[in-house]
């Protein structure tokens, strides 16, 4: 597969919730060095490595955190990182990306003038991959049959344990499902269901075609594009004021026909709360991770992030406890998946 003639879409919003107060607003999830020692965005880049020229990386952020991205990633093309005026969840996103890599990058070098019907693969910027090469050979083996096919290809993720917190796909009926209850994931799972993992690769007239049909108000993104030059911020925060806040899930996925699914096994992770810190942390002899000073006294399973004050646990039990310059988090374990409740208003 010559790297000319597929592009990647690096979706990265991120508002900072789920891993506060380490994350925040301004330096969300994906800017973490905590697992694998690189941010989870550079890794994501990293692990694309082979399979796209850097010219024909793009970025999908908000607008406030364009800098920083750019700064984290200095080797896409400034151009090629869009900020949006606003949050619209990933249906807005992922038709942005279409229409960004769609009018920009190197094009495929047999392709004729004209419009642009690249391959395009859209990933999660904050997610970890333990056998990237693993991860290459699904993803090469993806863009060749959204080449072949006019279908939306997803990767599905070969599930580890009825998990509660994905939604699931089946790779015989393509049907989508939301996050289920425990019973149903056991069943899914049983059945032989892949996580949805949120990647999504096809060319851009599919892209294009599956927005036109399932999901009009969001196509004017998808068909930005029109011209060699940059998008204009004032048109783009215009068009987003009057979009849906909807997921590419519920807007086109769970409504398109032409959807195809490639299983991946390589290590696939979101690292979706403090939770991962059990998997990717040593833990001592109480079954508690440390991380900074911490003194622990006749205390079990406890998570300890001290990034500013020291942290003394005494008698306590499978809490999350983090310091950091301007905040405290105490929580339990079994709550993380509530952390957004701390942000509602």
């Amino acid at each position: 597969m010559s790297k000319a003639d597929f592009k990647a879409v690096i979706l990265a919003g991120g508002s900072g919730e789920r891993f506060w107060p380490l994350s925040t607003p301004e330096r969300p999830k994906q800017f973490l060095r905590v697992f694998g020692g690189e941010s989870l965005i550079r890794q994501a880049l990293a692990r694309l490595d082979g399979l796209v020229a850097p010219e024909n990386a793009f970025v999908v952020t908000t607008k406030s955190l364009v800098a920083a991205t750019r700064k984290e990633l200095p080797e896409v093309p400034k151009g090629n990182i869009i900020g949006e005026p606003m949050r619209r969840d990933t249906g807005a996103a992922v038709a942005l990306g279409v229409g960004l890599a769609a009018q920009r990058g190197r094009k495929p070098r047999l392709q004729a003038e004209g419009e642009d019907d690249s391959v395009i693969g859209f990933f999660s910027s904050d997610q970890m991959v333990a056998k990237p090469k693993e991860f290459r050979k699904v993803v090469k083996k993806a863009v060749a049959l959204a080449r072949r096919k006019d279908a939306i290809v997803t990767i599905g993720i070969k599930p580890d344990y009825p998990a509660t917190c994905f939604g699931y796909i089946s790779p015989k009926t393509r049907a989508f499902v939301e996050k289920p209850d425990a019973a149903k994931a056991k069943k899914y799972v049983k059945a032989g269901y892949l996580w949805n993992a949120g990647m999504f690769i096809a060319r851009a007239s599919v892209f294009r075609g599956a927005f036109a049909a399932h999901a009009p108000e969001l196509e004017c993104l998808a068909n930005i594009g029109g011209g060699a030059g940059p998008i204009a911020p004032a048109k783009l925060a215009r068009l987003y004021a009057a979009l849906p806040k909807i997921s590419f899930d519920y807007a086109v996925m769970e409504k398109a026909k032409n959807v195809e699914v490639v299983p991946g096994d390589f290590g696939w992770d979101d690292v979706g709360s403090f939770a991962a810190f059990d998997k990717y942390f040593p833990h001592d002899s109480r079954g508690n991770v440390r991380e900074g000073p911490c003194n622990v006294v006749e205390a079990d399973g406890n998570i300890c992030v001290a990034r500013s004050a020291r942290i003394s646990l005494l008698g306590v039990k499978n809490l999350v406890v983090v310091t950091t310059p301007n905040s405290v988090l105490v929580a339990e374990k079994s709550r993380l998946t509530e952390m957004k409740r701390l942000f509602s208003k």
